[in-house]
Formats: C-alpha cells, sequence, structure tokens
C-alpha cells in the first residue's frame, strides 16, 4: 500500500461546481471535512476560512448545483456550512476503485490537495485517468508502506520476533541459533531454515 498526498487541479474538471468559487475568491480556503452519499447527492461539510464569509454565502444561494445548504457557524473569519449537491460522475468510479481522499480535503484557489492510501495499482490508474482527462495534479508526497502480516508467515513471525527478543541479531549477539533452537523446542536446522526464509522474505520486501 501506498500513502499520497495529491493536489489535483479541480478548475479542469467541469464536474466539480466548488472549483468556480475557489478561484473567484482566491485567497479563501475551503477544507472539505467529510462528504457521503445521500438520497438526493452528496451532503458535504465545508469549513471556509475568509474574511468575506457573507459573499461566498450568497454564491451558494447563486449556485444551481447546490440542491441545499445551511450554515451552522459563522464568525468574522471562518464558515461553516453543510450543503447537499449532485452526485459527481466521478464520485461513484474512484470510490469503487478505493481511491477516495482521506479527509481533510484542502481547496485553494482551484486546486484540491489530500492524503489517500491505495496501492499502487490503484494510485497509478488513477493518475492515469487524470492524465488522460487533462487534469494536472502534483505527487506532492509518497509513502510506501505495508502490512507486516502479510510478509510473514505465523510461524516466521514467531521465529523472527524470538530473535529479536533474545538478541540474536545484535553484535555480539545474545543468543547462538543453538540456544534459539532450545528456546523455540525445534532443532537448529528448522530454526535455521525458518530464519532464512523469514529474512529473505523481509529483505525482498524492503527492497521492493
Amino acid at each position: 500500500m501506498v500513502r499520497a498526498h495529491l493536489k489535483v487541479e479541480i478548475g479542469a474538471d467541469d464536474d466539480n461546481w466548488l472549483a468556480d468559487v475557489s478561484t473567484d475568491f482566491s485567497d479563501a480556503e475551503f477544507k472539505i471535512l467529510t462528504s457521503q452519499p445521500v438520497d438526493d447527492g452528496v451532503l458535504e461539510l465545508i469549513e471556509v476560512t475568509t474574511s468575506d464569509g457573507d459573499a461566498i454565502v450568497r454564491r451558494f444561494d447563486d449556485a444551481p448545483e447546490v440542491r441545499s445548504y445551511e450554515v451552522l457557524h459563522s464568525d468574522g473569519g471562518m464558515v461553516l456550512v453543510q450543503l447537499v449537491f449532485p452526485m459527481p460522475s466521478t464520485y461513484e468510479a474512484r470510490r469503487s476503485m478505493g481511491v477516495l481522499p482521506r479527509f481533510p480535503i484542502t481547496i485553494r484557489d482551484g486546486w484540491a490537495s489530500g492524503e489517500q492510501t491505495t496501492s499502487q495499482e490503484q494510485l497509478s490508474e488513477l493518475t492515469t485517468e487524470l492524465a488522460a482527462a487533462h487534469i494536472p495534479y502534483e505527487i506532492l508526497s509518497l509513502t510506501q508502506s505495508y502490512d507486516p502480516n502479510g510478509v510473514l508467515t505465523e510461524r516466521q513471525r514467531e521465529v523472527i520476533t524470538e530473535a529479536v527478543e533474545r538478541g540474536y541479531y545484535d553484535s555480539p549477539r545474545g543468543c547462538t541459533l543453538v540456544e534459539l533452537a532450545e528456546t523455540l523446542g525445534v532443532n537448529q536446522s528448522a530454526a535455521s531454515g525458518v530464519l532464512h526464509r523469514a529474512e529473505g522474505r523481509i529483505i525482498k520486501e524492503f527492497i521492493s
């Protein structure tokens, strides 16, 4: 699995009406705190950091895409609004691919940025789709992660854990292979074989 911090120019995506609002109010920061499907579209909770909250709220009045909205909080520098709008055509496709971003998502001047955790293959599919649609994007950071339970078998994990705890990999060693095998209740050859296979898996996973 990979964790990617993506920045996408949603102004190039005609399906996202919020892009125009964020471009018109380029100094404002729109932070989508949550998003979920509802019967008549998508419900989102958006925090807008701006000194012109009233003008932005009036844009919601004028936007035909906004089916309903409610201002939950407003002060001199921030507006918290809950709104419902039609489901974007890309929403279901990205959800089925498992590449929906994690919240919050930040939108500023027509660009959206956020993190998402997905497989390398799914991330490649997403970026291929963005490139094919001529939607500019940037990968701000990319972190590889993995599930350790998928690297080693239960027995290999047990043996490696025991070896680490008893100092087998310390320098100098905290225990010998013979002592480790005795602790595990197996002969030296069996312990060596399990360690060798486990170490091979760990090294290959690290290199990949």
